[in-house]
């Protein structure tokens, strides 16, 4: 469809001077030295309801931005669900489909930091390479192997995780320990607040130290996000490089995105009072 496709050109032409995502967007790149020097996309339609005389499509906005930092140039790629609503042929409204919050399962976090604390402390080998070799075979498309979440964010850093070697325990108690199993899970494998705080606490199967800034972290590291501040955690990414000055790149679900910078500062789910936690995975 003609309409659909050169949509992401009035996106950029109706973005580009306000004080939004694009603009932050620019201002971290700039802040790193570095400048966004091409910037391509495309709509995908993933879904068309047709009424009498309205037809509503839903679509991934596809971004890639060329950036450029010293001798170092990168993709960063990015997909944004919207909907377009045309009447008689007329688009009456064109805007960015809310994505729900994460779940929030009440009662589950004491369990799991309880529960997590009694355990026998042992290690785990953790292959790194083999944890951002799967998130980038996956950023963009979902592993038939698993639930495809509506906040798929956690399930998808999970997968990665797990990719890489790091074990399974607590099945099949969903408040304890972190695993996928058929048709059920651990809540710190597929909800952002709870995989935060089983990090911060499990001594059995994967576990995860607290590093003090996102410099100290390297591909395959993880990093949550709280984005109101607010104590509740909202999602979860994972490191697969870093830039000129070490600083992570990071892939993520949901708004899949690939090679973004760490902070994301260029959301439209960030604020002022935004809080970030960094995990080393696999160490002590």
């Amino acid at each position: 469809m003609e309409l659909i496709k050169n949509l992401w050109q009035d996106f950029f032409r109706d973005n580009r001077d306000s004080d939004n995502w694009w603009k932050r967007k620019q201002n971290i790149w700039a802040g790193r030295e570095a400048e966004i020097i091409r910037v391509g996309g495309k709509g995908e339609v993933f879904r068309k309801l047709q009424y009498d005389n309205e037809t509503q499509y839903h679509y991934f906005m596809h971004l890639k931005y060329v950036i450029k930092q010293k001798r170092n140039i990168h993709v960063e790629e990015q997909l944004i669900p919207y909907r377009l609503h045309l009447v008689n042929g007329t688009v009456t409204n064109h805007e960015e489909i809310p994505r729900n919050k994460d779940l929030k399962e009440k009662g589950a976090l004491p369990e799991i930091e309880r529960k997590t604390r009694e355990q026998v402390h042992e290690r785990f080998s953790y292959d790194r390479l083999a944890a951002v070799q799967y998130a980038e075979r996956w950023w963009n498309s979902r592993n038939p192997d698993y639930r495809v979440f509506h906040v798929d964010c956690t399930n998808y850093v999970s997968q990665c995780l797990y990719a890489g070697g790091a074990p399974m325990w607590g099945a099949t108690v969903r408040d304890r320990g972190w695993w996928y199993g058929s048709g059920s899970w651990s809540y710190s494998w597929a909800v952002a607040h709870s995989l935060r705080w089983y990090l911060s606490g499990s001594v059995q199967g994967l576990k995860g130290k607290e590093m003090e800034s996102a410099d100290q972290l390297i591909p395959g590291d993880v990093i949550c996000y709280d984005f109101q501040g607010d104590g509740r955690w909202d999602h979860n990414t994972i490191v697969v490089a870093k830039d000129e000055y070490g600083m992570p790149l990071v892939n993520a679900h949901t708004d899949n995105s690939r090679n973004r910078y760490w902070s994301y500062e260029d959301s439209t789910a960030w604020t002022p009072d935004i809080a970030y936690k960094f995990f080393r995975i696999g160490e002590d």
